[in-house]
């Protein structure tokens, strides 16, 4: 699917959710654009997810460009302790926020529930803030092993035997 047809699919008023921050305090989502009238919220599985540490550690390495045209933010279900302790642990600089009961998250659909247990699905929303103080979605993508979201993946695919068993790890 074209960009252009990601971001058509997706655009949608979006309420002014609440998320608690690594410090415990409440910013709702009109608060995260900061200065800029574009944000990109990062879904992320948590920290019991290789790959989504995978994309966060690659993002976090393309945060001052990402921020010199974008406010960002990395939203997952950890505690606000957790994520402050995993992000400090990984050198991550993004805004981190908790999606306190998941609703942002099910209503972007980057969460899905089987057999009557919710669960997560990585990738991000994009969106705009309009004069008027409204939010708009207008963009979203999931990430997954392959995509074109982490560079690693289509270089490996240019080795002999591609990705092989490749897998990422916390630590190497």
């Amino acid at each position: 699917m074209k960009s252009s047809q990601r971001r058509d699919a997706a655009k949608c008023e979006v309420e002014n959710y609440a998320f608690t921050t690594t410090d415990g305090s409440t910013k709702v989502l009109s608060e995260l654009f900061g200065a800029q009238r574009d944000l990109i919220i990062i879904h992320n599985m948590g920290k019991g997810c290789r790959y989504c540490t995978l994309w966060a550690d690659g993002l976090n390495g393309m945060l001052p460009q990402m921020q010199s045209r974008t406010a960002v933010a990395l939203l997952n279900g950890d505690s606000p302790e957790t994520q402050k302790e995993f992000s400090e642990s990984r050198g991550w600089n993004f805004a981190m926020m908790h999606d306190n009961g998941g609703a942002f998250t099910d209503e972007m659909g980057f969460s899905t529930v089987v057999d009557g247990k919710r669960h997560l699905i990585p990738g991000f929303s994009t969106f705009y803030k309009n004069d008027d103080g409204t939010i708009l979605r207008v963009g979203a993508d999931a990430f997954g092993p392959g995509d074109l979201y982490m560079p690693l993946f289509p270089m490996f695919d240019m080795l002999k035997d591609g990705v092989a068993d490749w897998q990422p790890q916390y630590k190497y």
